[in-house]
């Protein structure tokens, strides 16, 4: 399913239609192709597909997404169909499309440099990043292509998203209006490859090695890399049976720079900090509409980070932020349902349908053509699940926002009272074992699943090294907005080990949605946020610290934000857990370079989390 989205990804104006003779048809009758390759400052040329509407009545604006998937249909004589893609409406509305290859990808000149660091201190001809070749390339078209309107916007999805990021720190005085969606920000930190400093196995290797992505390949070309086929593809067996990091890296080579990069720096270094997209957030020009999915899988760390850098480095932007209910990419249509549910889970309303009506196409609208207004966007537009209704707030998180203490309690109790029994005192433990990893999901599976994010959590729930928490029955709604963070008092007897907490919604045990239910919501364990911590790097993500051996030490750490409403009649769990896999790639459980480990270096750890010391923290609306 993953490479099946990225493919869909390369092809941002081409969706699954089923009348493509028709599709094809209009855009033919109503517009022109060029396909030109755009000079550069350095001399670099990059090759870009323009669609240009043939009706002269009005001047129009331009649509930029840079992507390095492919500006495909290549050929003058091809054209793309969108018309059962919301995206149809910027054909209709007379917009300029213009699709280009970046830098060292398939059709363009120059060499490729993944999450190219952004330059803000360029002082020659040579000096050049992402920002500066969308600048040079919104100039030419400015200036060669007739009947525009001077106006122009960017945007994209995931790693076009970054591209979108990075077009806003062009400055170029004719981009008016930019939206990145689910972009790609900070690849240690959070993001597709890492989080919290623990590395994504699955997606990297999928991405990387599977999909051949960055694997050397003549230039120009129309044609993909070719990928790796593993040898099973029940993803669990395989990674488990491949081992330690050193065996995917054999499988690798060395045709793939980046899979290399990664194994190479495994601490927040300069490198990574040079690739860090906010850096370089600071007094940004153009309108800005940051989106995102609650549920995506790959980039939901990038667009609420994304948003936030804005806002506390360029306080002036017009930055506004959607987050809707939404996997990957989901809130674009895709082919993939109209944002009504996720997994097993239902939203009750077209909530993608909502978005591109109400919030991407009248934000282009008026700041590239002057039309309508904007006053439905709010600052931050936000879908609280369980609840199941938007939010337009002049801020986010949101001001009336309490953070509440949830303490882990002995005997799987979460309860906010005040603890009555000296620190230290009780403690839950289990026995985390590298040769029996936690599955991230239940099930078998061929590809990492986008639904996990709000999947049923009761297959982990029994299973004895993973500790379960939760309240008694809810009284009153409880609705969380904002960044949770956990905060563990733990030991462990060896010398690193991971953390995963996850906060779940769990339904009553009469819960159901209708007759037609195809799987039993009874009782049903919503995963509402999990995230890893590295538990080396919970003091600093650059110098990483061994645990002294069954020394009580505390693990704090931040998830990501969620907007959930835990209904009257529900509960609310922790979980807490060593191993995520293989989402996530294992933890020896000693400290050490993972990226380098031997299998042989893997051993059990006895994890021990005190309670009433170990808390949630949760952002309660109050």
């Amino acid at each position: 399913m993953r490479k099946l989205f990225f493919l869909l990804l390369a092809l941002p104006f081409i969706t699954t239609a089923q009348n493509t003779n028709a599709d094809s048809a209009w855009i033919i009758s109503n517009y022109t192709k060029q396909e030109v390759a755009i000079p550069m400052r350095d001399g670099v040329k990059l090759f870009t597909a323009i669609y240009v509407p043939k009706s002269t009545t009005e001047k129009h604006p331009f649509l930029l997404k840079r992507t390095p998937y492919s500006c495909q249909p290549y050929g003058l004589d091809k054209f793309p169909e969108v018309w059962h893609s919301y995206q149809k409406e910027y054909f209709k509305e007379g917009y300029i499309i213009v699709l280009q290859d970046v830098r060292g990808r398939w059709m363009s000149e120059g060499q490729f440099v993944d999450v190219r660091p952004f330059n803000s201190n360029k002082k020659t001809p040579t000096d050049i990043d992402e920002a500066s070749d969308t600048y040079d390339t919104i100039d030419w078209l400015i200036k060669n292509i007739s009947n525009n309107n001077g106006n122009v916007g960017v945007f994209g999805i995931s790693y076009p998203g970054f591209y979108s990021t990075m077009a806003a720190l062009s400055n170029h005085p004719a981009l008016k209006a930019v939206s990145p969606q689910a972009p790609v920000t900070d690849w240690f930190m959070g993001d597709d490859f890492h989080h919290n400093g623990a590395f994504m196995q699955m997606d990297a290797f999928e991405f990387y090695v599977g999909w051949g992505f960055g694997a050397p390949h003549p230039k120009p070309t129309t044609m993909a890399a070719k990928g790796y086929t593993p040898f099973t593809n029940d993803k669990y067996d395989f990674y488990l049976r491949s081992g330690a990091l050193t065996n995917l890296t054999k499988i690798a080579g060395d045709s793939i720079q980046f899979w290399n990069d990664l194994m190479n720096h495994g601490t927040l270094d300069a490198w990574w900090k040079a690739r860090n997209a906010r850096v370089g957030c600071v007094d940004v020009k153009p309108a800005m509409l940051v989106v995102g999915g609650l549920f995506d899988a790959e980039d939901c760390f990038g667009a609420w980070n994304t948003y936030k850098a804005i806002e506390k480095q360029s306080p002036k932007t017009n930055n506004k932020l959607v987050m809707g209910p939404w996997f990957h990419g989901q809130w674009a249509g895709r082919g993939y349902g109209n944002g009504s549910y996720l997994g097993n889970v239902r939203f009750e309303t077209e909530t993608a349908l909502w978005y591109q009506q109400n919030m991407e196409l009248p934000f282009f609208n008026y700041y590239l053509k002057g039309k309508g207004n904007v006053d439905n966007i709010a600052k931050a537009n936000i879908f609280f699940t369980g609840e199941n209704k938007w939010h337009q707030l002049d801020t986010w998180p949101p001001k009336n926002v309490e953070i509440q203490g949830w303490a882990l309690r002995t005997n799987g109790y979460l309860s906010r009272a005040v603890p009555l029994i000296a620190p230290l005192s009780r403690f839950e433990q289990y026995v985390s074992d590298p040769a029996k990893p936690v599955p991230y999901t239940d099930g078998i599976h061929d590809n990492r699943t986008r639904e996990y994010m709000t999947d049923d959590q009761r297959f982990a729930s029994t299973r004895p090294d993973v500790l379960v928490f939760k309240t008694d029955t809810l009284t009153a709604d409880v609705t969380v907005a904002g960044p949770l963070v956990a905060d563990l008092m733990v030991s462990i007897s060896g010398t690193d080990a991971d953390f995963v907490v996850k906060l779940i919604d769990v339904f009553p045990d009469n819960f159901t949605y209708s007759k037609t239910d195809t799987y039993l919501m009874n009782g049903y364990q919503m995963l509402v946020r999990g995230e890893i911590m590295r538990g080396k790097f919970r003091n600093s993500f650059e110098k990483p610290e061994p645990f002294v051996p069954n020394k009580p030490t505390q693990v704090k750490y931040t998830l990501p934000d969620v907007a959930h409403t835990f209904k009257k009649g529900h509960r609310i769990m922790v979980q807490v857990q060593s191993s995520w896999f293989p989402l996530v790639d294992r933890n020896p459980q000693q400290f050490m370079d993972i990226y380098h480990a031997k299998d042989a270096d893997f051993q059990k750890a006895t994890i021990k989390i005190y309670c009433n010391d170990s808390k949630i923290l949760l952002p309660v609306v109050k």
